[in-house]
This record gives C-alpha cells, structure tokens and sequence, in this order.
C-alpha cells in the first residue's frame, strides 16, 4: 500500500530536453501498473492523433522522462515501487509538467490536496473516455501558452524559469505555486502586451466554478511581492487600470 503522506525519497535528476517541434502532436506519458488500461487508452488516445508513451510504474517513468519530454503526464496514483504522488513530486520539482491523476481514490480530501499540490486535474476511476478526452484537451490549452526560452531575462534584477516554477529575484531563487506560473505564462507569451483579466482567470482557474476576478487580483499581488525588489513600485508587473495586467522588461517598463 502507497503512503501519500510519506517525504520523497530523491532519486537522479531527470535530463529533460524541452518540448519538441512547434506542430508534433501532444505526447503523453501514461503510467498505470494496470497493462489492461495502458493498452486500452494508449490506442484510445492513439485514435485521437496523440503521440502515446506508456510506463507502468514511477520508476520507468523517470527512465522514460529522461529520454524525451512530455506535453502531459497521466499517473495513477497505487502503483508499486513509486507511488504516483512520489512520481509527480520528482516531475514537478524539475519541471512544470502539467499532470492528470487518474486513479480509483475517490475522496475529496485526496482530490483537493492533488490538485493543489501536483495535478492539473483529476479522473476517477472507472474513467468515461469522452471526459477524459475533454479534460485532456482543456489542460493542454491551458497550458498552451509556451515561452520558447527556458529562462526569461526581464531585468538585472528578474528572470523567470518558468518550466522549473521558479523565479530569481537579485540573484535569490523564489519558488512559485502551479497558478501563479500559469499567470506569467499566459503573461510571458504576450510579453509587452496587456492580457485581460478574463484571459487570466481562464488561464488559471479554468475548472473552477463561480471564480471571481478577484482571484487574480490576490495572486497578482502575492506574485509581485514575490517577484518585484519592491512590490509598492513595481517595475514588470504592470496594472492596467480596468483591463488586466502587463508583464514588462525592465527597459521597456522604464520608457513606458
């Protein structure tokens, strides 16, 4: 039996080579011990035009990550040798890859603390394919919105990696929450330009019913408190006044 609560044990670093050619179809890793469903979905998802790796465990993952990099991950979450919450710990404390749990665990405490933790969504099993299909395509546009650099210089004083969630502020790396990256990515990829707060609330709480723009108005906060030497007068993360917000280098900002 898995134990969720359990500290990862570490394990080698994964050698991730970065999303593949612009036009390849979306690659997914699907790892399940269950052969029967690996079988099944990877032809499912095959039919639909996606690019299907399989492994079926955490360890093989990690093999199979260390070859090639992902548009999506599927993870069971009772799985012998790594549980699922172990694998998407080591994924996503290299790199920003979104996650689908698809799993027979069907608590709300579990889904709640998944989804906030590592996962962009969540499935319960036995899984309705349609479903899956939609919530596959929804994460995969949500998380559409790719900066073609690893790193994001905007200044002396900040660059964005985005694909390790992280930020380095005056030299000091500063970790960021799944939603706060979704916000820079949706801002990164239109940098210089205003992105409205819709698009932003869409961005980040896309499967979140009755969310309230003021959402993003607290995370914007916390990022430039996080992000800006001072929060009070920010130099990339600009407001514009009854649209949304504007991510700035720090030239740009200054002529503005």
């Amino acid at each position: 039996m898995a134990h969720f609560g359990a500290p990862a044990p570490r394990y080698p670093p994964l050698v991730l080579h970065g999303p593949r050619s612009i036009g390849a179809a979306p690659r997914i890793l699907i790892v399940d011990d269950d052969p029967n469903l690996l079988v099944i979905l990877a032809e499912q998802l095959r039919s639909d035009g996606y690019d299907v790796w399989t492994a079926r465990d955490g360890e093989e993952a990690l093999r199979r990550l260390g070859v090639s990099w992902p548009d999506l991950l599927i993870i069971d979450m009772l799985m012998p040798r790594m549980d699922g919450l172990t694998l998407a710990r080591e994924v996503k404390a290299r790199a920003d890859l979104p996650i689908i749990v698809l799993s027979a665990i069907d608590t709300a405490d579990s889904k709640a603390d998944l989804l906030d933790e590592v996962a962009e969504d969540y499935v319960t099993k036995p899984y309705h394919y349609p479903e899956l299909r939609a919530r596959i395509t929804r994460v995969l546009r949500r998380v559409g919105d790719r900066v073609p650099r690893q790193r994001l210089v905007l200044g002396p004083n900040l660059a964005l990696e985005l694909h390790r969630r992280e930020a380095i502020v005056a030299g000091k790396p500063v970790q960021l929450t799944p939603t706060e990256s979704r916000l820079l990515y949706a801002l990164a990829a239109n940098l210089g330009q205003t992105v409205t707060t819709e698009t932003l609330l869409a961005r980040g709480w896309a499967d979140t019913e009755d969310a309230d723009p003021s959402y993003v108005w607290v995370t914007m906060r916390r990022l430039r408190q996080k992000v800006e030497v001072d929060a009070n007068k920010p130099v990339h993360l600009l407001t514009v006044r009854g649209i949304g917000y504007r991510l700035m280098g720090a030239a740009d900002a200054e002529r503005a």
